[in-house]
């Protein structure tokens, strides 16, 4: 028997975000060669109070979640009429059911923001929640028209620590080929103030000590990746700075950022470094969050 192939899964709400996600999603899950799952979650049981005895009645909440989801699906068809869809319904919470579904799921794809959320809020809690605690790659469709359309024909990857930049290397170089895009590969690094600030004349030494460290860190992780995918356009840069700013100002010329993420086992809450905290509020294209086993 050949082996089950996971799909892309994409919540579902109703929403203009998660309208937005659908479509993304489902351009996605065709550049990938990957079934389209879309699953609503909701409480509705809990909304709407147990039922009558003998009742046949449905719902309300669950009757709107799946005509919400048949018109997702509709849509999807009508985007890409040879894309394999499945769907789902959930009583559960959404950041609860996105996170199992996320077990056996090849990348999750959430809106900024969902139906319910505070307005103004830059990210929403559940995409937050999901994106930082999720086994699978998420992806946060956000940012600006040009970059949730896919016109820079480029995406970004911010090479963290080794510990963690395998995995998001992987997804990297395969998204570029799928994308048939160029990968730019940005290493930021900073030089402590303490080693220029006794002698002046020695000030470009210590910088340019790491600047090269940074560009063989790149040159580490990348090696195996670039062999396994040699078509891939690649770009190096080493950059001074804060990562996260020099990551977020360079998301305004792509159609996603990747950064890694640590899953230590046994840990609960939120497992998200500041760079992606960053990115996810304030990105100016999709990101991707690659968790990495550590």
């Amino acid at each position: 028997m050949g082996t089950v192939e996971l799909p892309l899964v994409v919540g579902v709400d109703g929403s203009d975000h998660s309208i937005g996600a659908v479509d993304w999603a489902a351009d996605e899950a065709v550049r990938l060669g990957l079934p389209l799952r879309l699953v609503y979650a909701s409480l509705w049981e809990r909304y709407e109070g147990a039922l009558p005895f003998g009742s046949h009645e449905r719902p309300s909440a669950m009757v709107t979640a799946q005509s919400i989801v048949a018109g997702a699906s509709e849509r999807v068809h009508l985007r890409h009429p040879g894309l394999k869809v499945s769907t789902e319904t959930v009583p559960a919470e959404a950041v609860d059911a996105l996170l199992r579904e996320g077990h056996n799921a090849a990348v999750l794809v959430t809106g900024s923001r969902g139906r319910g959320e505070v307005t103004g809020l830059l990210l929403g809690s559940v995409s937050l929640a999901v994106a930082a605690r999720a086994h699978c790659p998420v992806i946060v469709v956000r940012g600006d028209k040009a970059g949730r359309e896919g016109t820079h024909e480029r995406i970004l990857l911010g090479v963290g620590e080794p510990a963690t930049a395998g995995e998001a290397v992987r997804f990297a170089f395969r998204e570029a080929e799928a994308r048939g895009c160029t990968l730019d590969v940005v290493r930021a690094w900073r030089c402590p103030a303490h080693e220029t600030a006794d002698d002046p004349h020695l000030a470009d030494d210590p910088a340019h000590d790491h600047e090269e460290r940074a560009s063989a860190l790149i040159d580490a992780v990348l090696q195996d990746a670039i062999a396994e995918h040699p078509g891939v356009d690649v770009r190096r840069d080493t950059v001074e700075g804060p990562a996260r700013k020099v990551l977020l100002s360079r998301s305004a010329a792509a159609d996603l950022v990747i950064v890694g993420a640590r899953r230590r086992s046994g840990h609960f809450g939120l497992q998200l470094g500041r760079v992606g905290h960053m990115l996810l509020h304030h990105a100016d294209c999709p990101v991707a969050i690659v968790p990495q086993r550590v």
